[in-house]
């Protein structure tokens, strides 16, 4: 077993410790596992590899085609403004 010296500030120790008691385990677990989290197992240090990793990676499934424009239209009917709204403002601000 190996150890780790690091510098921290207050702050932060501080706040290691106090989640660490809310879960009921040492600082010390509590930072390993949040470092092994942080390396992953080999190159999984995407967020997509560690969702995949753990199981919460979603990948909806494809469409062969692309819906047609009037078949968007139809899908989006009655779903408001916001998406129009968002555009429009971000289109003003250039």
């Amino acid at each position: 077993m190996r150890q780790l010296i690091t510098r921290i500030d207050e702050d932060l120790h501080d706040r290691l410790k106090a989640r660490a008691a809310a879960e009921g385990r040492s600082v010390n677990s509590f930072v390993t596992e949040l470092l092994s989290r942080a390396v992953g197992a080999g190159s999984e240090t995407s967020i997509r590899g560690r969702l995949a990793r753990d199981g919460l990676l979603v990948v909806p499934p494809q469409p062969a085609q692309p819906p047609t424009p009037e078949d968007a239209v139809a899908l989006t009917r009655g779903a408001g403004r916001a998406a129009s709204d968002a555009l429009e403002h971000d289109r003003s601000r250039s």
